[in-house]
């Protein structure tokens, strides 16, 4: 079974590239920050907050 991410993270974590909030989809376990236009994924229930790991968003 795959770690899950715990939601009370974000209460903390903000997008290192424009320092705004992020959203958390569950569905493909990633950390959207609409600001940036990044998603950052999660891995094994851990946020990867790399610019060069974030998916463009469309």
């Amino acid at each position: 079974m795959t770690p899950q991410f715990d939601r009370r993270m974000l209460e903390a974590l903000v997008c290192p590239v424009t320092q705004t909030g992020l959203r958390y989809d569950a569905d493909k376990q990633e950390l959207i920050s609409r600001a940036a236009g990044l998603a950052y994924p999660i891995r094994d229930g851990i946020p990867v907050m790399l610019q060069d790991e974030a998916r463009r968003l469309d």
